[in-house]
């Protein structure tokens, strides 16, 4: 089977809107005044402070951690003086939460751990060893689910992994982070890829990445077959969502993941582009996860950009960096992508490790207002889990959570593909997560 030819079922070619940034080196943005350095970023236990209000910190010093085994210690991006820790807003949760908060001294001087030689003979260590620097590192999954790494690297007893698939579709429109990374670090990525193989000990790992990024394709196949590494470029059928992880799966390998099951079960571990070059920067250079790469674009930024960022600098100080708004009066903000990205109400909430893009749009109200579904069967023709999106938001709707959950609803990925086809501007996507967030709660 030829295996770059094959994809998913359903799936929908939403406008790409990558051009205003795809061509666009990484650039580092200057250094914040200040930083807010939530305590959760990441699925799991959130972190407490390891510092107290007035300490002086450096950069890379950790500042929040949690004894439970799925978390992910956070650390100082910048050096200066922790003047608060308090609730924040925070653009992924729908509350304040707990965050150091730090002002500069100006200064980049790293904390003590942080050394460019520190990853000497890493070869030598063993995959806990390995593992034990990750967690320590922080590290998230950079794709924005931003699920703690050294646990999605240790699977369970029983469970044995015979393939490394690494992420470098983002087929999300807008976002060119991770094309940009594959352009500038391919040997970053690279290493970070020999190191998860060594963690994992298997022989094979594919490198899926849709084909509207043939430079990006080009570079990493002669990178790979340069380095040696069991590497596999897979190009890819432009597609969304491609890079959700059960549809990376099924497109580069056939194999299907169970209804409630995880990529373990079919022998798989997934990677991002992203989260693979941080551990590069984690295990080869002991530098924690304090700054990412962010897309900043939409038809409401001056000057659509790629930036390394800072964790915790606030959205409103990276906008300003791209020239501020393009319109004045009124824009939609989003964290991510516009498909699965999350609307912000203001732009005083800071970069987070899941942040992969900052978008702006032109605010456009909606010309009309959501009808009774017609039965149609759009959603259903293109929803990538095979489920019936219209039939479970109604039981949503009127609360029958456990009609909803007969269904499928806990299998939903939450991609948005069956709001962007639905014709009857039914809020789908809305009403699954009411039903989500229900059955969660009767089970608590």
């Amino acid at each position: 089977m030829d295996m770059s030819m094959s994809t998913f079922r359903g799936g929908v070619h939403p406008p790409e809107g990558k051009a205003g940034t795809e061509h666009k080196a990484v650039e580092d943005m200057r250094l914040p005044a200040v930083v807010v350095i939530p305590l959760q970023q990441h699925t799991g236990a959130p972190c407490v402070p390891t510092v107290a209000v007035g300490d002086m910190v450096r950069v890379g010093q950790l500042v929040g951690d949690a004894p439970s085994p799925i978390s992910a210690p956070v650390h100082a991006s910048i050096s200066g003086k922790v003047v608060a820790i308090e609730p924040r807003p925070h653009p992924a949760l729908p509350r304040p939460v707990p965050a150091v908060v730090i002002e500069t001294d100006g200064q980049s001087d790293g904390a003590p751990s942080v050394s460019p030689s520190g990853g000497a003979g890493w070869d030598r260590l063993e995959p806990a060893d390995l593992l034990a620097r990750i967690r320590a590192a922080g590290l998230v999954g950079l794709g924005g689910a931003a699920f703690p790494t050294h646990v999605k690297l240790s699977p369970p007893k029983g469970k044995s992994i015979d393939t490394l698939i690494i992420n470098g579709v983002e087929c999300e429109p807008y976002l060119t982070a991770d094309h940009r990374l594959m352009i500038e670090r391919p040997m970053d990525i690279i290493d970070g890829i020999r190191v998860l193989r060594k963690i994992l000990g298997v022989e094979r790992v594919c490198l899926g990445i849709e084909r509207n990024k043939p430079d990006a394709i080009a570079l990493m196949t002669d990178r790979c077959r340069e380095s040696g590494e069991p590497i596999e470029v897979f190009p890819l059928a432009v597609k969304y969502p491609q890079g959700a992880e059960k549809q990376l799966i099924k497109a580069l390998l056939g194999r299907e993941v169970p209804s409630g099951g995880l990529p373990f079960d079919v022998g798989v571990v997934v990677q991002n582009v992203g989260t693979a070059a941080a551990v590069a920067d984690a295990i080869l250079r002991s530098r924690p996860l304090i700054s990412r790469v962010v897309t900043v674009g939409g038809d409401g930024i001056k000057d659509p950009r790629n930036l390394r960022v800072r964790i915790g600098t606030l959205f409103s100080e990276v906008i300003a960096a791209c020239g501020g708004y393009a319109v004045d009066g009124p824009v939609k903000l989003v964290m991510g992508g516009p498909m699965m990205g999350l609307a912000q109400y203001t732009a005083n909430v800071p970069v987070v490790k899941g942040t992969s893009g900052i978008l702006v749009f032109r605010h456009r109200p909606r010309d009309a207002r959501p009808s009774a579904c017609v039965r149609c069967g759009r959603c259903v023709e293109i929803c990538p889990m095979g489920l019936v999106p219209h039939r479970i938001a109604e039981y949503a709707d009127l609360d029958k959570f456990a009609l909803a959950e007969e269904f499928g609803v806990k299998d939903c990925i939450e991609c948005g593909a069956c709001v962007y086809t639905c014709g009857s501007r039914r809020p789908l996507v809305h009403l699954i997560r009411y039903a989500k967030l229900n059955l969660g709660k009767k089970k608590a």
